[in-house]
């Protein structure tokens, strides 16, 4: 390409953008390259930067950026042939000038599909040549740099560095990758945008472009969270595999232990320190408490189902916990719209749901700032084809983040926590074909809805 010819485009388009001003002092060395240019030629080139730049423009624009456009070609003709336009010795001139005033508008061009497909990619692409002027720009790559394509089109890398629509982070990408570009001829990576958008941009010379420079920038955010959350899966089962492994290994000493104790309790007792094996007996069922609850989250047992009507099962639920809602000064409501209402279930396994839900309602109950009644309401009722058991408080709430993450393995809030007693909760109710909900306000309460199957009659 000229060299005039790689200058002219991006001035003429800074002129028609910017209403004829910004463009007047760029023209001087433009002019001096054009010295001797045939006008056929400058017009030649003209016309085609206009409908180049015609083609982004809105319907709106169009006329007015035929004017300017005139008025650019217009003013530069004068003044390359001042001295002969002065004389109006120049005929051949003064017929090419009126062509060129009173050409109509050029029509809009109505894009065909394989142009459709790249302006809708969800892909950034863009184009520079080999003298660095973004020659084009699709919908995508618009909207990942914030600014309208018609503003940018025409720009030379230089001006996009200091583009008054183009926002500070966005040309300090630009400005590196200009510097690795010029180091190592071809450029891949990924960058991270204000808004924390993981894109990867790739630019490469391409001769069957005549030497222009591709651009692509693709939003691969999904694909990293995807990535990260298997590495993170992988990590989890792995750690899940190595601790169940040291979890059954260390039951077995434990065991050894406890029956030792045991066997140690008579003599404990005459030296009246029977309270200590009391204390180390507790601990050790304690421990093997923990590490049965762990093994059951990795591989829970199937449950061994009867029929059992859900109003009793609550009301020995309410049992197993009024004393301590007593002691954290709490009130707990039960209420069964149907008491016929039955279920094929396995009682122990559910009844530790249930528990499990009602101390964690209390446990967020005592942690509120606020001082109010703790109120805990257990409800059931039919819904369609399922029985749900309502269990609702007004503790501390939860955020939705915390939401997200509650049923994982080993995600837990609290100090003391091993955060498995929601991942083996939902893991027990999914093995009975229900499922567990849970809607929480911060401030305001959680509730957790489990949903069971309806079982016809009862035992």
């Amino acid at each position: 390409m000229d060299g005039w010819r790689a200058q002219y485009f991006p001035i003429l388009a800074d002129f028609v953008r910017n209403s004829g001003q910004s463009g007047r002092l760029e023209t001087e060395p433009l002019r001096q390259q054009l010295s001797g240019v045939p006008i056929d030629d400058i017009l030649e080139h003209h016309e085609e930067s206009v409908k180049f730049l015609l083609s982004y423009a809105d319907s709106e624009d169009r006329m007015t950026f035929v004017h300017r456009s005139l008025l650019f070609i217009t003013e530069l003709l004068l003044a390359l042939r001042l001295p002969e336009a002065a004389a109006a010795s120049d005929g051949m001139y003064a017929e090419h000038l009126l062509k060129v005033i009173h050409t109509p508008p050029i029509e809009e061009e109505r894009p065909n599909k394989f142009e459709t497909v790249l302006q809708h990619m969800d892909s950034g692409v863009a184009l520079f040549d080999g003298a660095g002027n973004l020659r084009f720009l699709n919908v995508q790559m618009s909207r990942m740099l914030q600014a309208p394509r018609k503003s940018l089109i025409g720009s030379t890398l230089f001006q996009l560095f200091f583009h008054r629509n183009l926002r500070l982070p966005i040309r300090r990408m630009f400005l590196r990758m200009y510097k690795e570009m010029t180091l190592y001829r071809r450029f891949h990576g990924e960058f991270q945008d204000v808004n924390g958008r993981c894109l990867l941009v790739s630019i490469s010379k391409m001769e069957e472009l005549d030497g222009d420079y591709l651009v692509s920038v693709k939003d691969v955010s999904e694909y990293k969270q995807i990535e990260q959350s298997a590495l993170q899966n992988d990590k989890l089962a792995m750690l899940g595999k190595i601790a169940a492994a040291i979890a059954h290994e260390i039951r077995n000493p434990l065991t050894s232990i406890r029956g030792f104790i045991q066997l140690l309790n008579p003599f404990l007792k005459e030296v009246g320190k029977e309270e200590y094996g009391r204390i180390i007996l507790s601990e050790i069922d304690r421990a093997n408490d923990i590490i049965f609850e762990f093994l059951n989250s990795s591989k829970p047992s199937d449950p061994m189902k009867q029929k059992v009507v859900v109003g009793m099962l609550l009301k020995e639920t309410i049992m197993l916990s009024e004393s301590e809602a007593l002691m954290r000064g709490c009130e707990l409501h039960c209420e069964v719209f149907d008491p016929d209402l039955t279920v094929a279930i396995d009682v122990k396994q559910v009844k530790q749901v249930l528990l499990n839900i009602v101390k964690n309602a209390l446990d967020a109950i005592s942690e509120v700032k606020e001082k109010r009644k703790g109120r805990i309401d257990i409800c059931a009722r039919r819904e369609g084809k399922y029985a749900l058991i309502s269990i609702r408080d007004n503790g501390k709430g939860m955020e939705r983040a915390i939401l997200n993450r509650l049923f994982d393995p080993f995600f837990t809030t609290k100090e003391a926590g091993t955060g498995l007693g929601l991942s083996v909760s939902s893991r027990i109710i999914c093995n009975h074909g229900g499922t567990i909900e849970v809607d929480s306000t911060v401030n305001e309460g959680t509730e957790f809805m489990i949903y069971l199957p309806f079982a016809e009659g009862k035992e």
